[in-house]
């Protein structure tokens, strides 16, 4: 097993089918195509190329059908996809190849490509964090007012409502999907630099070609970032910050279900193999796993801060083995969320 996000059996309780489905191979050559698409109608729209020559080759881009096994071949010698992509692409375009590519790098495609990715798993985020929203207030307004034994440092300290509870939940969410709204405008963003992030192969119009491409693909056109991944930190500090408040309404309701507290009652409880009386609370301890997950890929982020010169190489890979899966593991725990609170029956002992 190497990742337990795509375990047989195991991917299905920890991992996401839709976040899942955005970096399918499928995904992200989509986003390469539309990518390398832009440009080239760029390149014909501010004269860097023949009259013609740029909508030929993106009705090539958009027709060819990409070889992944030899790309697959060819990232094991270059340490990436596109040097492979982009020699495909030359060739079906034929005479109209000088529009494909012209001006970029690689780095371009594949932080573009990444950007796209993260454009649409957060606009499933921002689904669930409504929804989520939503159900901690449908919450409150049914339970809110009953009795509960007040706690703190793991003793019994002052009765509250359970509507205190709920709120030490509620308030994160609500901060959580302000911040995200803000900080989707930071990341959403084109990355134009070229080889070196001057963008001096584009000439004199090399910021109407950058926003000509930001518009087609919907996105902001941005100054190159190719060593300043301080919007994908962010983001990330985000998941973690995310998965960490769900992780503590999980912790609640995990010493909140003990039989000997018996403050909180789900419908749906996980079976234990060896002891039928026990119904655990499996999706509370999911949402801690999670919380624990984002929190130790973080530092991992924080490593991948340090970009070399103009652009890096191995920084810049540690993103990719890790950004991935701490979006998977922020969108598993929203969803889990939303099913742990629609699995109360009841909450609160009427103290």
């Amino acid at each position: 097993m190497i990742s337990i996000f795509e375990h047989p059996w195991l991917g299905r309780f920890f991992g996401d089918i839709e976040i899942s489905a955005l970096w399918s191979a499928e995904a992200q050559l989509n986003h390469y195509r539309a990518f390398e698409k832009a440009l080239a109608l760029a390149l014909e729209a501010f004269g860097k190329v023949e009259p013609g020559q740029g909508h030929a080759a993106a009705r090539a881009i958009e027709s060819i059908t990409i070889d992944i096994g030899d790309l697959a071949k060819a990232s094991v010698i270059d340490g990436l996809p596109i040097p492979n992509f982009v020699n495909q692409l030359r060739t079906a375009a034929g005479d109209s190849g000088n529009a494909v590519h012209t001006g970029a790098t690689s780095q371009d495609v594949l932080d573009t490509a990444l950007v796209l990715t993260l454009r649409d798993a957060s606009k499933i985020i921002s689904e669930r964090l409504e929804i989520l929203d939503a159900r901690l207030d449908e919450l409150r307004y049914i339970h809110g007012s009953k009795r509960l034994m007040g706690r703190t440092r793991m003793q019994t300290a002052l009765p509250i409502t359970v509507e205190t509870r709920i709120e030490s939940w509620h308030s994160p969410v609500r901060n959580h999907r302000r911040s995200f709204q803000e900080l989707r405008h930071r990341v959403e963003r084109l990355q134009f630099g070229g080889p070196v992030g001057n963008r001096d192969e584009l000439g004199e119009y090399a910021q109407e070609i950058v926003d000509y491409i930001a518009k087609q693909l919907s996105l902001t056109a941005a100054p190159t970032w190719h060593s300043d991944r301080t919007g994908l930190a962010e983001y990330a500090n985000w998941l973690s910050a995310a998965t960490g408040s769900l992780g503590k309404l999980g912790k609640d309701v995990m010493l909140m279900a003990q039989q000997e507290i018996n403050e909180i009652d789900l419908e749906v409880g996980g079976r234990s193999s060896a002891m039928p009386h026990k119904s655990n609370p499996v999706m509370a301890e999911l949402l801690v796993t999670l919380a624990g997950f984002n929190a130790t890929q973080l530092s991992g982020i924080h490593q991948a801060l340090v970009h070399e010169q103009e652009r890096s190489g191995a920084s810049w890979m540690l993103e990719w083995m890790i950004l991935p899966p701490m979006v998977m593991a922020t969108a598993r725990a929203l969803s889990t969320s939303i099913t742990l609170l629609s699995q109360i029956k009841s909450i609160g002992t009427g103290v």
